[in-house]
This record gives structure tokens, C-alpha cells and sequence, in this order.
């Protein structure tokens, strides 16, 4: 096996960083930066990047199958009436898809990133993703579709760091990221908002009925791509405490909004499902389900339907359980796997 490791390069202060931990390890190191067509940046200073700490860093082209894999999913997703989320999409086609390739045909047959998460071989071989050790940051959610071979193939630098020492070490040693900001949204959607994207994209806003819970009709919205369940702007309908959306019915065009309590869900349907540990079977298993990036995993029994299907039941109702965004399960620090919510 070749000895050259190959880091994913951003220009932000995480990936900079591992590159910098990495050399300092001894690491053989090529960096790969890769444009999605979406950025506003000039890619060239990326090199400035590489200079910080002594590597080369090739670009590479990958707008046409970031446009397939992730922006005409985030459209499509939309366009059925779900919420989509397009980092867990984009780590297992992008990152540890075509830029894992192309450092294979670099001669590095292991690529680093800035994630913070860890991953680890156990006694039988197979490969275990695991949380960071930063619970604030950890980032295995968004990690969860991997699969073991992209896993074998995958190094995580920050892993056992938090970010404020990220922050102190890039400081310590003058590292200095192109982004001073770190990005906090849909990293192709630039300018505007979401609907204002999506009809660049050629969604038209296509009026329907808003109805209670009850099939009360309350008001028009203005098109369903514009709402996701447990969004409470743009309603725009007056009542004695505020109304949340509750579901969208792409058939019917319908909006059906109410209350908080009416958000409360205590079981979904989750399919898709990549098992990261060994599936398990047809037998219940307790773990704990992460529902969207920044909610608490919440403990729940997992009943396996089919290899990829499960119902999922919460031991406490959670709230706007959203079809499209991903459900990891975890057992302690430890991903078991991870699926895509469906419409309840």
C-alpha cells in the first residue's frame, strides 16, 4: 500500500488544520480540492493554502456529478413535499466518492478530512464510525451513509479534538483559512433563500389550501416547497397560539398546519438504511435515534421490516419528525447505521 495520504481541502480552518496535523505526523501529503460549480471564490488561491504547510493541492472538477448527486436530489426531494439534506448525501458520493477516486488515482489510497468524528477497526476487521469527541461539533451524523469500504479508506484528524483547540492550534501556528466564517447552510445555495433557488431551478410557486389538523381550510400558501414540518413562518394565519406546520400533501397541495403539541410524533418509518455495524436481522434493538443534525438522540426500539426498512418508536414523542431528513441510530458512541425518514 502506497504511504501518501490524500486530505480534502476547503480552504476553512478544520480541513487546514488536519492537513497541518497530518504533516506533523509524517504523513506523505497531497491535498485535493474540489469544485462543486457553485462557489464564488477564486479556486486558484486555494494554492495559497497549500503553501501554509508545505503541500500541493490539486483541483478538480467535480460540478457535473455534484449537479447530478446533490443539487437535482435537493430539487427532487422538494418537489415531492420532503425536507432534503444534502451533507448526508453528498460525504458518500462526493467526498469519499469522486474525490476518494481520484486520490486513488493520485496514488493515495486513504483520504483525510476536517470531520469531526472517529473511526475504528474492530477484532472482526469491520470498520466502526464513531462520534467526535467534541459532542458539540461531532459530526458522524452527517457521516452515517458511508459505507466499509469508504470507511477503511477514511482518516478524521479532528476526531479526538474539540474546536476551540482546533482554533488554538491554527492560531499557535499561523494557519490561516480562506473562510473566516464557517458555513452554516446549503454550501451551493449562495445567494437568496431556498425558494428563491428553487425557482431559479424552474419550481413555480403553485397556490393551495392551508387546513387544521381537523381539515378546517385556515388560508392559501404559495407553494409547498416553500415549508417544512415544524416551520412556523409564512403561515400567515391568525389563531390563539401559533400554528407550526404539521404535513404536506404534494397530491393534493395541501398544507395542514397546528398546534406544538400537534408536532408531537411517537413513531416513523425509516428506510434506505445503511448498516455501518452488521444489520440486525429481524429482532428489535434498542438504540438511540438522531432525527436531524442538532437534536438529542432520543432512546427508541428499532423493528426491523426488510434489510434496509425499519419502524422506529421513540420512548418519548419527538417532535416534527421530518420525511427526507436522515435518522442515524446509535448505540453509545458508536453509529449503527442511518436511513431516511418517510412520510408518516
Amino acid at each position: 500500500m502506497s504511504d501518501t495520504t490524500a486530505i480534502a481541502i476547503s480552504g476553512g480552518i478544520d480541513s487546514l488544520t488536519a492537513a497541518f496535523l497530518l504533516k506533523e505526523q509524517g504523513h506523505k501529503l497531497v491535498g485535493i480540492h474540489f469544485i462543486t460549480g457553485y462557489e464564488c471564490s477564486d479556486p486558484r488561491q486555494i494554492e495559497a493554502v497549500g503553501d501554509q504547510i508545505g503541500i500541493k493541492i490539486e483541483t478538480i472538477d467535480c460540478s457535473r456529478i455534484f449537479q447530478s448527486q446533490i443539487v437535482d436530489y435537493f430539487i427532487k426531494t422538494y418537489k415531492a413535499g420532503q425536507t432534503p439534506n444534502p451533507c448526508l448525501v453528498c460525504n458518500p458520493h462526493i467526498k469519499f466518492g469522486a474525490v476518494l477516486d481520484a486520490a486513488r488515482k493520485s496514488g493515495a489510497p486513504r483520504l483525510a478530512t476536517g470531520h469531526y468524528a472517529r473511526v475504528e477497526q474492530d477484532k472482526t476487521g469491520r470498520f466502526r464510525l464513531l462520534r467526535g469527541t467534541d459532542q458539540k461539533k461531532d459530526q458522524s451524523y452527517f457521516l452515517a451513509f458511508l459505507s466499509q469500504k469508504q470507511l477503511s479508506s477514511a482518516l478524521f484528524p479532528l476526531g479526538n479534538m474539540t474546536k476551540s483547540e482546533v482554533r488554538t492550534l491554527a492560531t499557535e501556528n499561523g494557519l490561516c483559512p480562506l473562510a473566516k466564517k464557517e458555513s452554516q447552510d446549503v454550501c451551493f445555495i449562495r445567494e437568496g433563500n431556498y425558494a428563491e433557488f428553487l425557482a431559479r431551478q424552474g419550481i413555480a410557486p403553485t397556490p393551495g389550501p392551508i387546513e387544521n389538523t381537523d381539515g378546517k381550510l385556515l388560508g392559501t400558501h404559495n407553494g409547498l416547497h416553500l415549508f417544512t414540518v415544524g416551520q412556523r413562518r409564512g403561515i400567515n394565519c391568525p389563531a390563539s397560539e401559533p400554528y407550526y406546520v404539521v404535513r404536506t400533501d404534494v397530491v393534493q397541495n395541501r398544507l395542514t398546519v397546528g398546534f406544538k403539541k400537534d408536532l408531537l410524533c411517537s413513531a416513523c418509518r425509516v428506510t434506505g438504511i445503511n448498516w455501518i455495524c452488521k444489520d440486525t436481522g429481524r429482532k428489535p434493538v434498542t438504540v438511540f435515534a438522531r432525527l436531524r443534525y442538532r437534536h438529542k438522540a432520543v432512546a427508541s426500539e428499532l423493528f426491523p421490516i426488510d434489510r434496509h426498512t425499519a419502524s422506529v418508536r421513540f420512548e418519548e414523542p419527538q417532535s416534527a419528525v421530518t420525511p427526507g431528513q436522515g435518522a442515524v441510530f446509535y448505540d453509545g458512541d458508536t453509529v449503527v447505521g442511518g436511513g431516511w425518514i418517510e412520510n408518516i
